[in-house]
């Protein structure tokens, strides 16, 4: 975020030095506001363009096994650019090259599961799938599993079977 900031502040100076050099070869012949203005203009831009990649940047910056399966795009009247074109504001990733089974129960599989915010720490939450009932259980302190490998005290939620986290985590 904070070197967001500083990108964002030297877009800026960028913008402002470059209306500043067309002035001097015009012979200053270019109204005084336009380089607050063009500086303005440029840290907008940069803003805009660092909302549009944080995607790709941090996804592509994925160790392997871990996969996207859910994105959430947002729209906001704050943002009117938004609303031509949406941006992805968080998503969710399910680390399927750790994923463990249990052969005693061959349709459930324990994934990690990852948010990311553009704005929020990464958040890791063990969670439990049962693929063959489309549901799937959070894993916190005090889960325990019995001794044929099944969760003791799993508050189970169903699924749609079209969830994307769950299609990716039942389909590897």
């Amino acid at each position: 975020m904070f070197i967001e900031l500083i990108a964002t502040v030297f877009a800026g100076i960028a913008c402002a030095g470059i209306v500043m050099l067309v002035n001097i070869i015009l012979g200053r012949r270019l109204p005084k506001w336009l380089m607050p203005v063009a500086a303005g203009l440029g840290m907008i831009g940069m803003t805009i363009s660092n909302e549009y990649t944080w995607f790709g940047r941090t996804a592509e910056r994925l160790p392997e096994g871990v996969e996207i399966a859910m994105t959430v795009e947002e729209q906001s009247w704050m943002r009117p650019w938004t609303k031509v074109a949406p941006y992805t504001k968080r998503f969710a990733a399910a680390d399927t090259g750790t994923a463990r089974r249990n052969p005693a129960l061959p349709e459930q599989r324990l994934v990690d599961l990852y948010f990311f915010g553009r704005w929020s720490p990464v958040n890791k939450v063990p969670m439990l799938f049962d693929c063959a009932q489309t549901r799937s259980a959070i894993l916190v302190d005090g889960a325990e599993f019995a001794d044929d490998g099944s969760v003791a005290n799993a508050a189970w939620q169903t699924m749609p079977p079209d969830d994307p986290i769950l299609t990716l985590v039942c389909e590897t």
